[in-house]
């Protein structure tokens, strides 16, 4: 069966209410209940709860409270890089920005302009620029961290659809990143401007950072933006690896750097297991000047 034939059941599917749900069931403390979800939930997924800081599987109060797990320090040492992977996950697809597309998957592109709510003067900041979209299935690690050391700029809520983000729906519906709901983050670094992208997927009960908290919901229809700092508040700037985000249940990232000498990991390609912390990408020289 063709991957677009395998997606067309998520057309119909109540993906909105489903999400609702599954956040609301996932947000609930129900004791034995509870412990009972998760303990089904490692064993299917092969999650390895020995990297956890509590290990303890009874010793969570709710689902969401076991999916956003620390893990013990030291578990994910930085590598000496200028840009380490931000997030546990899989390699989706990277490289080079051909003007203003991004590779989805073989034979479907999608522009920096949609994914980022059609904000023109945003989106040229990175033409012919590079980009890496990297997928978190369920048993990965589901907090972010920051590939290098920015200062947040801006950050824009993209209401959408919320298809499934594995890769057979990523080869099988068009722009799906850009018409899913997610989270833009603009951040400025030594080396100009980048934006880390939180997608959200069905069953993504809501994506939070550490400077705001939930983002979503609440999901409306309209585009919504903060701009940072906020009146009376100190910036927010935040160290290469520390966390900025994590998802109440699965999705993906998209990364997207200007123009400019950048050169990824030559052990990188699609459909790599990734992990936090790896070297992603090298820069051969820095601007001067910036923030």
């Amino acid at each position: 069966m063709s991957d677009r034939l395998a997606v067309l059941p998520q057309y119909l599917l109540p993906k909105q209410a489903l999400t609702h749900f599954a956040g609301f069931v996932a947000s609930r403390e129900r004791g034995w209940v509870t412990t009972e979800i998760i303990r089904r939930f490692v064993a299917k997924y092969r999650v390895n709860m020995s990297e956890a800081l509590n290990p303890d599987i009874a010793s969570y109060a709710t689902f969401n409270d076991f999916f956003t797990r620390a893990l013990q320090p030291g578990a994910r040492p930085l590598a000496p890089a200028d840009l380490v992977c931000p997030v546990d996950g899989a390699i989706s697809q990277f490289g080079a920005i051909a003007r203003d597309q991004l590779l989805q998957a073989k034979g479907h592109n999608y522009s920096t302009k949609a994914l980022v709510g059609g904000d023109q003067a945003l989106a040229a900041q990175f033409q012919d620029g590079h980009f890496a979209t990297i997928y978190l299935s369920p048993k990965d690690y589901h907090r972010i961290h920051m590939p290098c050391e920015g200062r947040l700029t801006r950050m824009i809520h993209v209401p959408g659809d919320l298809f499934s983000v594995n890769p057979a729906t990523a080869r099988g519906v068009p722009g799906l990143f850009a018409r899913n709901e997610r989270v833009v983050c603009v951040f400025e670094s030594a080396r100009g401007p980048f934006v880390l992208v939180l997608v959200g997927a069905t069953i993504v009960g809501s994506m939070a950072t550490v400077w705001h908290g939930v983002v979503n919901p609440p999901r409306g229809k309209a585009v919504r933006e903060w701009h940072y700092p906020a009146s009376g508040q100190p910036e927010v700037v935040l160290k290469q690896g520390q966390e900025m985000g994590r998802f109440l249940l699965g999705s993906t990232v998209v990364l997207l750097f200007p123009k400019g000498p950048l050169r990824f990991n030559p052990d990188w390609a699609p459909g790599r297991t990734v992990r936090l912390g790896e070297a992603m990408a090298m820069a051969t020289a820095t601007r001067q000047g910036a923030a």
